[in-house]
């Protein structure tokens, strides 16, 4: 058991940089916007107090550090994921991993951000009320694809 939670660390925390550095590429490559997790922060201090959704995140009270809650609720947000699909898979998935199960994982954890994080940030569900609503869904699943691959990948370099 503290085996799996070891490993479920390191691979949500390296499929976490994996996707922050497909974010960072995206800026750079394709003019995309810099990840902003000050929103996010935010949200996770009111959602510490028991306040899932706002009709406006701007207009809800800020916090001192939110930019830094921000990044340390994306990174422990990532480590859950990491545990989660550790436990889910087992020890058998470490030794011989496959694509495939870290993939199907990936793709399932968009849900939380379309059906929590983005209404409760005011973005409707599945970024519903966003100017380009597929397009933001069309990055949220390549992104949770990367995270996938980070999940893998990081797999592969701590066996």
């Amino acid at each position: 058991m503290i085996e799996l939670l070891w490993r479920g660390i390191l691979i949500g925390i390296g499929a976490t940089i994996l996707m922050d550095l497909w974010a960072i590429l995206l800026h750079r490559v394709f003019g995309q916007p810099k990840a902003n997790w000050a929103p996010g922060g935010r949200w996770f201090w009111h959602l510490s107090r028991g306040t899932v959704f706002h009709e406006s995140i701007a207009a809800a009270e800020p916090h001192t550090h939110e930019l830094a809650l921000g990044w340390a609720g994306h990174y422990a947000v990532g480590v859950v994921y990491g545990v989660a699909f550790a436990f889910i898979v087992g020890l058998g998935w470490f030794s011989a991993p496959t694509f495939v199960p870290a993939w199907i994982f990936g793709i399932v954890t968009v849900a939380a951000g379309w059906f929590l994080m983005q209404p409760g940030m005011e973005l409707g569900w599945a970024a519903s009320k966003t100017p380009k609503p597929n397009k933001v869904r069309f990055l949220n699943l390549a992104a949770h694809t990367v995270f996938a691959l980070g999940l893998y990948g990081s797999t592969l370099l701590i066996r």
